[in-house]
Order: structure tokens, then sequence, then C-alpha cells
């Protein structure tokens, strides 16, 4: 249960980030809920090994190279969907930065609701 609350989390983050966001776009709601499978799959499978991969860039720049793995797993996800559009490199960095930012306060507040 807690899987699907968080899913309907970053599918209504996605939402409201592609209605502010120019260059960022989104047919759906139900596109936003797949794009939020999308995203946890990739995230899963495809991440660890492009963080191993790229380790050694990533210890020299301090982590700062997890961003623009962030920022290519967005662009992966914008190749694989129908549904979501994202115009370049720096739309889809600066995606990624304000979804982290607006799911962990979105999931604070689920947080706080079960306290």
């Amino acid at each position: 249960m807690n899987l699907i609350i968080k899913l309907l989390i970053t599918a209504v983050a996605v939402v409201i980030l592609a209605k502010f966001l120019p260059g960022v776009e989104v047919a759906g709601f139900l596109s936003a809920i797949i794009l939020a499978i999308v995203l946890g799959l990739l995230n899963l499978f495809l991440k660890p090994i492009l963080v191993i991969l790229t380790l050694p860039i990533t210890v020299l720049t301090l982590g700062l190279f997890l961003l623009v793995i962030n920022a290519c797993i967005i662009l992966l996800a914008d190749e694989f969907m129908g549904g979501f559009e994202v115009d370049g490199f720096w739309i889809a960095l600066l995606f990624s930065l304000l979804l982290s930012f607006l799911q962990s306060v979105l999931y604070s507040l689920l947080d706080k609701d079960k306290n």
C-alpha cells in the first residue's frame, strides 16, 4: 500500500512540475503514473550500475555527478514514454532537482500524517 501511495505522490509531483516548468510536458495523469513506475524501475535497476561505472568522477566531483545521472535517467524515461516530453539536458536536470525536492516535501507531509 505504501508503494502505491508513493507512486501516486510522484505522479502528482510530475503533473505539478509539468504545469509550471517550461519544456516538460505530460499528456495526463495516467501518463504521470506510468512515468512514476518507469522512473522507479530505472532508479532500481539502472542507477546502481551507472553509479558504480561513474564512481571515480562522482568521487572527484564530491557527488555532484549524481545530478547528471539523475538527468540522464529522466532523459531515458523521456525516450521510453510517449506521453512525457523533456526539451533537453538542462531542463531534465532542473526537473530532476525539483522533482526530488517536491517528493521530499510531499513524503514528509505523508509521514507527519502517520504520527
